[in-house]
């Protein structure tokens, strides 16, 4: 009979009733929770989250993640009350009409903020749109209509008043950031969703005043010990020349990354009391006032004319009219977070924004809360690394002689693959090279990888263990990849003369003893071998800091990816169809893809920020060390466990096909083969890969297609420089290759 009773329970468990999802995202909100932590404790994707909160076309939880749901949902109605619902407001009088402009006309409009998807092409029906806000956002003031026909934006919205602090949904319902143009002499902030704002400022301090007064800029925090996002304000040169900054920097401003501290605008924040970061006023330039309590004064300004937005990873962005541009930015900040500088710079702020330093304690005995450790953070303090772990010039090897090299016994080298070997006399005879890339391969090996958070502890003749992380001492010279384990009791004969050694970047075995980091150490266990390290930097206290990091861009990635018409549930075949010009089908979010990709690698780089001039000399200190997050041993394990993802793929696909790889370079792998697509050599069977081996497809982790070349194209190559062993996959995407690439 209790079984019964059981089956009933959960029968109407499955049916609890759920508010609407806009009522789902404001109680979560209210109680300052992100998707990522509601996901956690339910145990299911962000995304599936996300899907229950949508206001388009809102998904359902089933079974027990309902009930758990649900009972969360009663519980943060129980602290947040709905509050009463406003009346609807009349349309508000016509303001009145400057010299310039004729008297506009009323239009009535929505009382919610324009959803980003709205700006989406009707092309990427898949673009999710932004929830509606809570019911407490105050009603938005009505928009006018401007009747100059001199003018291109018809429907030009005036900034909200300054008045008593609001929700805030409402403090930022015009979006994270806006681009300020000057149209017909009348300065305009366009806006994420195509809403317009009329600037009344008239000189950069009153900009930075109305930015924070009026408005409605920001973006609400990502984690709940976090900070808001402070607003963005990016500059076109029309706007620069308004507010009277240079449209371009001169050779010796740029080199310095600012203008000089004398200049008439900087004068004019001093005046009004605005305060400048130490990096000055540059191509990101923070604008602020010390704060009063929690309540942070600040205003960040982008300048793509003095290139701020790096074409490698922009594109072409900093060309893009405002509205386009506006557009563009906002569904990067929407989807990784508000831009606080370089991709990587924004990359490694991500890290601090998911996990913050400090948080909040229970109350005292006085009901105060004072600031405390966040657990699993860095901490707000910078730990010293290992001294293994430290780059040349580095202060813990002040008292090395002058020119001393390190050796591998001296210093942990983990680095990406440059890989390359003369092909043999079969693979002479195939026709074609192909080339697979290994999607967001970085971001992969941060994915539940367990990290120091605190200062190493030197160990000598230590045990070791797989699950603690540092840097390890170890000869692995006796590891013989021509007989290795790739299964429980399942070991494969390989020809270990057509691999590359997975403990160094350019595939060389290693002679002698060496450091490495934990997961280097433990592959070589996987692999069948015994592993006996001399002495050990090891950090006890450690944690899964970059998963949320991880899931984040993730994220962020695949929903661009799929609003650009690549899902991730997509066969073979549909996939590499999918892939075929994705990034013609809209060149603007191809450009956010791309600074996806590059937030993902430069945050990663910043871990281990090396001396930026400013008159250092080895031995010396310099800035970056003073962070925290400048962690070179993070840095190692996440790229050491990207390589050691890529061989074991290697490996797998070696041991069930028989084909080796000619040329490996960080994430790209080239095979020779008779057919000119992935599908031609990778052993898909009824639709099904290679358990552990290569995967068609977006998520990271899984490869695409990156280029095919003949293998003629690579003798060629190769015998025209005298380099039997050039590195083919630098060139196999489009076959281009100069005498500056091999130093001639």
């Amino acid at each position: 009979m209790s079984e019964l009773f059981d089956a009933v329970d959960a029968l109407v468990a499955s049916r609890s009733p759920l508010p609407p999802a806009g009522e789902r995202k404001r109680l979560r909100q209210a109680h300052g929770l992100t998707l990522d932590e509601v996901a956690a404790a339910l145990k299911v994707r962000r995304a599936t989250v996300s899907g229950w909160e949508s206001s388009k076309k809102p998904t359902e939880p089933r079974g027990p993640e309902r009930e758990a749901y649900a009972r969360l949902l009663n519980k943060l109605a129980e602290l947040y009350p709905a509050p009463a619902t406003p009346r609807e407001p009349t349309a508000a009088p016509a303001p009145a009409a400057s010299p310039r402009t004729p008297a506009p006309a009323e239009r009535a409009v929505s009382t919610g903020p324009a959803p980003e998807a709205a700006a989406m092409t009707a092309a990427h029906g898949n673009a999710q749109p932004a929830p509606a806000p809570p019911a407490a956002a105050a009603p938005r003031p009505a928009r006018t209509a401007r009747t100059s026909s001199t003018s291109r934006h018809p429907d030009v919205k005036k900034a909200a008043p300054a008045g008593p602090p609001a929700p805030v949904a409402a403090r930022f319902e015009n979006g994270p950031l806006a681009v300020v143009d000057v149209e017909d002499g009348q300065v305009l902030a366009y806006c994420p969703g195509g809403l317009i704002l009329d600037v009344p400022a008239k000189s950069l301090p009153a900009l930075v005043d109305w930015t924070l007064r009026e408005a409605r800029l920001g973006q609400p925090k990502l984690s709940g010990p976090g900070k808001d996002a402070d607003p963005l304000l990016v500059l076109t040169e029309a706007a620069l020349e308004r507010y009277g900054l240079p449209v371009t920097l001169t050779e010796e401003e740029r080199l310095a990354g600012r203008i000089p501290e004398g200049h008439k605008v900087i004068k004019q924040l001093s005046r009004a009391e605005w305060k400048l970061t130490k990096r000055g006023f540059g191509p990101w330039a923070r604008v602020y006032r010390p704060a009063q309590g929690a309540e942070r004064t600040c205003v960040q300004l982008c300048i793509p004319s003095w290139h701020a937005l790096d074409s490698r990873h922009w594109g072409r962005a900093g060309q893009l009219p405002p509205p386009e541009l506006a557009r563009l930015l906002g569904v990067y900040a929407s989807r990784v977070m508000t831009p606080r500088g370089s991709t990587a710079v924004t990359g490694l702020e991500l890290m601090t924004a998911l996990h913050p330093a400090t948080r909040a304690s229970e109350p005292d005995a006085d009901g105060k809360r004072h600031s405390e450790h966040n657990p699993g953070s860095l901490g707000k303090d910078p730990v010293d690394c290992a001294p293994c772990e430290a780059p040349d010039g580095h202060p813990l090897l002040a008292d090395l002689p002058r020119f001393h090299v390190r050796g591998p016994a001296e210093k942990l080298f983990e680095e990406a693959y440059d890989w390359a070997r003369p092909m043999t006399d079969a693979e002479c005879t195939r026709r074609h090279l192909v080339g697979i890339d290994v999607n967001m391969a970085f971001a992969a090996g941060a994915n539940g990888l367990i990290v120091g958070l605190g200062a190493p502890t030197h160990v000598k003749a230590p045990v070791f263990d797989a699950k603690l992380p540092g840097s390890w001492l170890v000869d692995l010279s006796h590891v013989d990849l021509s007989r290795v384990k790739i299964a429980k009791d399942t070991w494969a004969d390989l020809d270990g003369s057509l691999l590359p050694s997975p403990f160094t970047p350019k595939g060389e075995r290693p002679d002698g003893p060496a450091w490495y980091a934990t997961p280097t150490v433990a592959y070589a266990q996987e692999l069948g071998y015994q592993v006996r390290p001399i002495e050990a930097w090891v950090r006890h206290d450690n944690g899964r800091y970059l998963d949320a990091w991880y899931n984040r861009l993730r994220d962020a990635y695949l929903a661009t990816m799929a609003d650009l018409g690549v899902d991730a549930n997509l066969a073979p075949a549909d996939f590499l169809t999918a892939m075929d010009g994705y990034q013609q089908r809209d060149p603007q979010l191809a450009m956010v893809v791309s600074a996806i990709k590059a937030t993902v690698k430069g945050g990663l780089g910043k871990l281990r920020e090396r001396p930026r001039g400013e008159g250092w000399r080895p031995g010396r200190p310099w800035r970056a060390l003073a962070r925290p997050t400048w962690r070179p041993d993070i840095r190692a394990a996440v790229i050491s466990r990207t390589r050691i993802n890529l061989h074991r793929k290697i490996v797998k696909h070696a041991a069930f096909t028989g084909q080796y790889p000619v040329a490996i370079l960080s994430d790209c792998v080239v095979y020779a083969t008779d057919g000119t697509t992935p599908l031609d050599f990778l052993p898909y069977r009824d639709g099904k890969p290679l358990p552990g081996g290569f995967k068609l497809g977006v998520n990271p982790g899984l490869v695409k297609w990156e280029g095919t070349q003949t293998v003629l194209w690579g003798e060629e190559v190769r015998d025209r420089f005298d380099a039997p062993e050039l590195n083919l996959a630098r060139y196999i995407k489009d076959g281009t290759v100069t005498d500056a690439d091999n130093g001639e």
